[in-house]
């Protein structure tokens, strides 16, 4: 289980920039084995408390505990999934999905052992010789999840790992992801812009708040499981379409509120005629 309670982080100011407030009482339960999306617009400090959660970055106040334990720095039970492939471009595939089993000290031949059955796990038999370069963007976000998979965490942390792909490859990892957490029922925090993807992947979706960040709604989503092989029923039904038409009620009316009282201050602050 993940707990956060009262989470706050400002970044200094730097030059002649002002602080930025990046989250402010930010609370959220995650209960073990659940798939949690965040969705909220950009810049809200999604990706910042993902890496928090992590343990890569520090935070003012709150706390963060994982398992009843408080979160101080990068764990084993913990793995992150980048948007950005973060393979090593001079390491063959198998290489790269059998690093991190290399840094825990695990033999040549039982790290290579579990690093080609997670190559096939994410469909990719026959590349394991191959260079991150050689492989598209899609392949390489499978050796990315593949890599992650290898430690076996018990928390999948994803910022956005399908973002930087085309339509046609996302739609396909997030049913091969679907897949694959069915059959590991691992806990996933998953990071998205779309509503569309929070809502055809996840239990439940908390949704953020502008700039501070902060949680303003926890969504159920009621969609029955397993979901990986009725994509296109889930995709086509009345309360798909339900659940991501609310979400972009909020979201927007979220947007517009901002926007508004942004221009508020503006018009305030300008001199009289």
């Amino acid at each position: 289980m993940i707990e956060i309670t009262g989470l706050a982080k400002t970044f200094p100011a730097r030059g002649s920039n002002a602080p930025v407030d990046a989250l402010k009482d930010v609370n959220l339960t995650v209960q073990d084995g659940e798939f949690l999306t965040i969705l909220g617009p950009s810049g809200c400090g999604k990706t910042t408390l993902l890496r928090m959660i992590a343990g890569l970055l520090p935070w003012d106040d709150g706390e963060i505990l994982v398992n009843g334990r408080p979160v101080t720095g990068p764990g084993p039970e913990r793995a992150l999934v980048f948007q950005s492939f973060a393979l090593l471009p001079w390491a063959t595939i198998l290489d790269n999905v059998a690093f991190g089993l290399e840094l825990r000290g695990v033999v040549k031949a039982k790290r290579y052992e579990r690093a080609a059955e997670l190559i096939d796990l994410v469909g990719l038999t026959g590349f394991e010789s191959r260079l991150p370069g050689q492989l598209s963007g899609g392949m390489q976000q499978r050796v990315g999840l593949a890599r992650a998979l290898a430690v076996d965490p018990k928390i999948l942390l994803m910022d956005e790992p399908f973002g930087a792909l085309d339509e046609q490859t996302r739609r396909l990892l997030q049913e091969e992801l679907l897949q694959i957490w069915e059959a590991t029922r691992k806990t996933v925090i998953f990071i998205t812009h779309s509503m569309e993807e929070a809502v055809l992947l996840g239990d439940r979706v908390a949704l953020m708040s502008p700039r501070p960040g902060r949680i303003v709604d926890l969504v159920a989503v009621p969609l029955p499981r397993p979901r990986a092989a009725t994509v296109d029923a889930i995709e086509g039904s009345a309360e798909f379409a339900k659940l991501t038409a609310g979400l972009w009620r909020q979201l927007r009316e979220m947007q517009l509120f901002r926007r508004h009282s942004a221009q508020g201050r503006h018009r305030s602050s300008e001199p009289a005629a």
